[in-house]
């Protein structure tokens, strides 16, 4: 597995976008019954790594394709999305909501030997698959050591 620099303010800037995501969503919901139907959610993420490519998949059910936008830069995949809630019955109606609908936001980091101008998406049965192909660089090449061979000095 490659290793990732570790970038004490990429985590700064991500904890103050969930700071702010927390406080809009306190002030947006505030005196409505949004608390009900609108909450904040995270797609939950495999990410595995295999010869020639490091493949992510994420579980975004009941989210459309044309609301997940996917944004590579500096090294970080971001993943950002929306799974509206559908009003096929009134609010008043329901006796219990379980699932959070809402806006969510995801960044991970990708290593330096991806080939971002070739990564792909799919979106199938509420699985997001984001496949980062390696770049092809050249294999390092070993030098193999061999004994010195003794010169014998002929005394006179």
């Amino acid at each position: 597995m490659a290793i990732i620099r570790w970038d004490p303010f990429r985590d700064i800037i991500t904890l103050r976008e969930k700071m702010n995501r927390l406080f809009e969503d306190a002030v947006i919901s505030r005196g409505e019954d949004k608390d009900m139907i609108s909450s904040t959610w995270t797609p939950t993420v495999d990410i595995y790594e295999n010869e020639n490519s490091l493949v992510l998949t994420a579980e975004v059910p009941g989210v459309d394709e044309n609301n997940i936008e996917i944004k590579i830069e500096d090294n970080t995949l971001t993943l950002k999305g929306e799974r509206n809630f559908e009003k096929e019955t009134s609010e008043e109606n329901y006796h219990r909501i379980e699932r959070s609908y809402g806006s969510f936001y995801r960044s991970f980091s990708i290593p330096r030997n991806i080939d971002q101008e070739k990564i792909k998406a799919e979106h199938d049965n509420g699985v997001l698959r984001i496949t980062m192909p390696k770049k092809h660089e050249l294999k390092p090449k070993t030098v193999k050591v061999q004994t010195a061979q003794k010169k014998t000095e002929k005394k006179s």
